[in-house]
């Protein structure tokens, strides 16, 4: 060959599988939740080859850019009909990708019939891994279209479908978490009078680790154990919609208590954050007595053993996670001191201080992943759901920004706040004892 000219790359080199350019990787997700932080800044490339519009200079061309995403979105909305199991997985999941990375509900409106039938087909005929990528994606379409009868239409169609994977044990574990998370998520966005049957639905799963009736521990696997947490940790999002009147069907406290002995850590962090929704429910609605009940010396026992965890058989991440959350969950019972998080994204700040909130905001990011900055910013169903008002328009982020000083009085005030209202809880407790 001449020197100085190179070898022409084959035409199939060219150009990747456009649906394959959707997807992503474990490494990917880490790339793209830097990209999306950064959306505020002047130069951002997302990792599926294109620039966002409008974020990289002068020398883009925006309706390419725009266009080209739309071409390969439609490209995959459409693998998801292919007869190939593994092009449909594929194109499921890459669907799901494109839905996490951009707010695009305008895009979907008149393809949501076609998404909505792909899915239902992939649940019923689908095994394991698109049965999975199914489910991902029916929650996904839920949170791109918020909450309306459109939405309410799709949860009512693909609700029993879900349940019926859920239920189904010859399922694969896998396939059947990921159902539990869409059931919760549906009904939780979805205007539906299936709530009360989910939550059911959802206690017939996770109460397969509930010890047996000698007090024995039953035999779980790990992806069992994966099912379980989920199915708990949707029935606890759903727990955050109902009344308290309605809600004396429901385990008790010292019913999930028992889950805390679980040999499998997701299922005592879930467990956990059960009992202080439940908690938190009742001492909201003034029911001091119920409270006072279901708060034994028994239960603090437990989770100060698990807040104080030290046994070396744990793994030593587990050990600390563990730690961690059942610390706060100690405070807020004993206490009654509510989590205090603050979430910087952008130039906005989301305060989570309520386990309710925060129980919302977890599993809005489960489901969201590294997209979730960006669905924060952009999407209206999340700022609805996390109380974040209207969008800030880049014109008027400087008439948002808070000096030091009004930041100081602003935390000042809010600290004031709780504290009373902590000490009246007390105090009405104390006088019902």
């Amino acid at each position: 060959m001449p020197k100085g000219k190179r070898r022409a790359k084959p035409s199939g080199a060219a150009s990747k599988n456009r649906i394959e350019n959707l997807g992503t990787s474990d490494e990917d997700s880490i790339n793209d939740n830097a990209s999306v932080i950064s959306i505020q800044s002047d130069s951002t490339i997302h990792d599926d080859g294109f620039t966002i519009p409008g974020t990289f200079g002068d020398e883009v061309d925006e309706p390419t850019q725009e266009d080209l995403f739309e071409e390969k979105l439609y490209e995959a909305i459409d693998g998801i009909s292919q007869k190939s199991a593994q092009t449909r997985t594929n194109s499921l999941l890459a669907v799901g990708t494109a839905f996490t990375r951009r707010y695009v509900p305008e895009m979907i409106v008149d393809r949501r019939l076609t998404l909505c039938d792909g899915i239902e087909r992939a649940l019923k005929k689908g095994r394991g891994a698109e049965q999975a990528a199914a489910a991902q994606l029916a929650a996904l379409l839920c949170i791109q279209l918020g909450a309306g009868p459109l939405t309410n239409q799709i949860c009512a169609h693909l609700t029993p479908i879900l349940t019926f994977v859920a239920l189904d044990t010859s399922m694969s574990p896998l396939a059947r978490a990921k159902c539990c998370w869409a059931l919760g998520v549906l009904n939780y966005i979805g205007d539906t009078d299936d709530i009360c049957e989910s939550l059911r639905v959802l206690q017939l799963v996770f109460g397969g680790s509930y010890p047996k009736g000698d007090g024995s521990q039953p035999a779980v696997t790990a992806d069992a154990a994966q099912l379980h947490a989920a199915a708990l940790s949707a029935w606890s999002l759903l727990l955050t919609l109902v009344e308290h009147h309605d809600s004396r069907t429901l385990p008790s406290v010292s019913q999930l208590a028992s889950l805390l002995q679980s040999p499998h850590l997701e299922v005592r962090l879930a467990a956990g954050e059960a009992i202080v929704l439940l908690l938190e429910q009742q001492r909201d609605t003034g029911d001091s007595s119920s409270s006072g009940d279901d708060c034994s010396d028994q239960l603090l026992a437990q989770l100060r053993d698990l807040a104080t965890d030290s046994h070396k058989y744990r793994a030593k991440k587990d050990r600390k996670t563990q730690r961690s959350t059942f610390r706060d969950i100690l405070r807020y019972v004993e206490e009654d001191e509510p989590p205090n998080i603050q979430i910087k994204f952008g130039k906005e700040m989301l305060t989570l201080d309520s386990w309710s909130r925060k129980k919302q905001y977890d599993v809005l990011c489960q489901v969201l992943g590294s997209g979730m900055n960006l669905h924060l910013v952009e999407n209206d169903l999340l700022r609805d759901i996390l109380q974040l008002g209207d969008k800030i328009s880049p014109l008027n982020i400087s008439a948002h920004k808070q000096s030091k000083l009004e930041r100081h009085l602003m935390n000042a005030a809010n600290f004031k706040a709780r504290s009373i209202s902590r000490a009246k809880n007390r105090d009405k407790r104390t006088a019902v004892i």
